[in-house]
C-alpha cells in the first residue's frame, strides 16, 4: 500500500495537474461567492472542458471546484445573508449576525480556516475507510447490488425534505429516462420514439448542465426584481485569536465529525450535514441562547461540517458507485467519461488512481484555506459583478459543453430541455436529486436485477430474500416510510 501511495503522490506532483486544481479551487470559489452558481452547477457546466485533460488532470480541475464552491458559498451567506450554496445555509444563521456586529472578517476567516480542516478530517476517513468497505463490496453480487441501487433511491426520496411524494415521482421520471436506448440485454431500441441518436441513451452531463445550469439562470431571470444587501465596506480582522480557538474547537469537531457521516449517506449531502453540526453543536454548548446571534461555535460547527461532508460522499461514490451528493453525482459521469468505473473494482484493479484522488483532496483542501484567506476581499467584491453577465457565460459555457460531448446537437437541446424541467421543477419545489440518482442508479439497478434472475433461473423469491439483499430491502421500506410517519406526527390533530 505505501507503494501504491508514494506512486499515486508523483501522479499529482506534476505541474499540470497541480496548476488544473489551482484554476478548479479559483473557480469553485468564484461559483460558491455568487449566489446561485452552486458546486453542483460548477462541476456540471465545466466537466465538458475536461474531456480533452488526463484523468489526473481533469478529476483535479473538478475536485477543485467542488471543494472550493462550498466555502465560497459561506461569502455570501455571511456577507448578505445569502446562501451560495445549499451546504450554506447553517453558516448564514451565526455568519451574518457576525457581519452585523462588524466581524464579518472574523467571520469569513473561520469560514475558510474550518471549511479546510473539515475536508482535510474527512479526507483521513477516506483513506483509512474506504478500502476496508470496498473490499465488503466485493463480495456482493448482481442480487446485492440490485438491493444497493434501489436503497440509494429511496433514500434520496427520504430526504426530500416536506416533498417526499414529489421526491419520488422526480427518482421514477429518473428512472424512466435511464431506459432510454438499447435493452442492455438484448439490444433491441427502447423509447428512442425512431430517433437513432437516443440509442446510446439520454447523455447525462447535458441532462445535468440544464438542470442545475440553465435552470439556475432561468430562475434568477424570473426573480431579477429581488434586491440583495450590500456587502459591508470594511471586513477587519481575519485570523481568529488563540481564546477564540480555543471556543471554536468543541464546534469544529462536532462539524467534522457529523459532516463526514452524514457526507457518507446516499444524497444526504453537506446542507443536512451542516445542520445537524449546527443543532448538535448548540445542545453541547453552554451558550445555547447565543447561536443564532453570531455564535463563532455555531459558524465553526456548520462550517467545518460543509466541507466534511465531501470527504463522506466520495467515500460512498467511489466505493460503492452511489453519489453521496449532487456534485459527486455529476463526478460519476465525469469519471465514466475519462474511462474510470467508480465502485468497489477501482480499489482492486486501480489503487494508485486511488491514493492520487485522496492526495488530490488534501491539496485542495489547502489551496482552499489560502485562496478563503487571501481571496476574502475579492471575493467580497465579486457579489457586485453584474447578473447578466454571468447569465450569458453559463449559457455559453453549457451549449458549448454539451456539443463537445458527442459532436451532437442533440445534447445541446437536450440541455435545453433539460433547463427548462429543472426551472419549472423549482417552481413547483420539486427535488432534482432524486431525478438525478434516478438517472444514475437506474441502470445499475436494472442489468443487476436481471442478470441476478437469470442467474437464479427466474426465482424472484430466492432473489430477494437473500441476506443482505433483504437487510437493504427493509432499509428501503423504512427510509420511505419514516419522513411520512413524521409528517403526519407534526400535522395538528383536528
Amino acid at each position: 500500500m505505501g507503494a501504491d501511495l508514494i506512486e499515486g503522490l508523483l501522479a499529482v506532483l506534476q505541474w499540470k495537474v497541480l496548476g488544473f486544481l489551482a484554476i478548479g479551487v479559483t473557480l469553485g470559489a468564484i461559483f460558491g461567492a455568487l449566489p446561485g452558481l452552486t458546486a453542483t452547477m460548477g462541476v456540471a457546466v465545466l466537466t465538458p472542458l475536461t474531456f480533452w485533460l488526463s484523468a489526473e488532470e481533469g478529476l483535479a480541475m473538478l475536485l477543485g471546484i467542488y471543494g472550493g464552491a462550498i466555502p465560497g458559498g459561506g461569502i455570501p451567506a455571511i456577507l448578505i445573508n445569502v446562501p451560495g450554496t445549499p451546504a450554506s445555509i447553517a453558516t448564514s444563521w451565526d455568519g451574518y449576525p457576525m457581519s452585523k456586529k462588524g466581524q464579518a472578517g472574523l467571520a469569513l476567516g473561520i469560514n475558510a480556516l474550518l471549511s479546510a480542516m473539515g475536508q482535510l478530517t474527512s479526507i483521513f476517513f477516506l483513506a483509512v475507510a474506504a478500502f476496508p468497505i470496498a473490499a465488503f463490496a466485493l463480495r456482493f453480487g448482481p442480487a446485492e447490488y440490485f438491493g444497493l441501487a434501489l436503497f440509494g433511491i429511496s433514500l434520496m426520496a427520504g430526504v426530500s425534505g416536506k416533498q417526499v411524494i414529489k421526491g419520488m415521482l422526480a427518482g421514477m421520471l429518473g428512472l424512466a429516462l435511464a431506459v432510454v436506448g438499447l435493452d442492455p440485454r438484448t439490444a433491441y431500441p427502447r423509447y428512442n420514439y425512431g430517433y437513432s441518436e437516443f440509442l446510446d441513451g439520454i447523455s447525462f452531463v447535458p441532462v445535468m448542465i440544464g438542470l442545475f445550469g440553465l435552470a439556475e439562470v432561468l430562475t434568477q431571470i424570473s426573480e431579477r426584481h429581488l434586491q440583495l444587501d450590500k456587502p459591508p465596506s470594511a471586513l477587519g480582522r481575519i485570523w481568529p485569536k488563540a481564546a477564540e480557538w480555543k471556543k471554536m474547537l468543541p464546534g469544529m469537531l462536532t462539524g467534522a465529525g457529523v459532516g463526514t457521516l452524514v457526507g457518507a449517506v446516499p444524497a444526504a449531502g453537506g446542507d443536512i450535514g451542516s445542520v445537524i453540526a449546527w443543532e448538535q453543536a448548540r445542545r453541547m454548548s453552554p451558550n445555547k441562547k447565543q447561536f443564532g446571534k453570531g455564535a463563532i461555535e455555531g459558524l465553526a460547527a456548520s462550517c467545518s461540517a460543509c466541507n466534511a461532508a465531501i470527504g463522506g460522499a466520495m467515500t460512498t461514490m467511489l466505493t460503492l458507485g452511489i453519489p453521496g451528493d449532487a456534485p459527486s453525482a455529476v463526478l460519476i459521469g465525469a469519471l465514466l467519461i475519462h474511462g474510470i468505473q467508480p465502485g468497489p473494482l477501482l480499489f482492486r484493479d486501480d489503487r494508485v488512481f486511488v491514493f492520487s484522488i485522496v492526495c488530490l483532496m488534501v491539496f485542495a483542501a489547502l489551496g482552499i484555506m489560502v485562496i478563503g484567506l487571501l481571496g476574502a476581499r475579492p471575493l467580497a467584491r465579486a457579489l457586485r459583478l453584474p447578473n447578466a453577465w454571468l447569465w450569458a457565460a453559463i449559457v455559453l459555457f453549457g451549449t458549448v459543453g454539451s456539443y463537445a460531448l458527442n459532436n451532437a446537437v442533440i445534447d445541446v437541446w437536450v440541455m435545453f430541455v433539460a433547463g427548462v424541467i429543472g426551472f419549472l421543477f423549482r417552481k413547483a419545489q420539486i427535488p432534482l436529486g432524486p431525478l438525478v440518482l434516478g438517472m444514475i442508479l437506474g441502470p445499475m439497478m436494472e442489468s443487476n436485477l436481471r442478470r441476478a434472475l437469470i442467474l437464479s433461473r427466474g426465482d424472484w423469491f430466492g432473489t430477494l430474500t437473500r441476506p443482505i439483499v433483504l437487510f437493504f430491502l427493509v432499509a428501503t421500506l423504512l427510509s420511505l416510510l419514516l419522513p411520512l410517519l413524521r409528517a403526519r406526527k407534526k400535522e395538528p390533530s383536528p
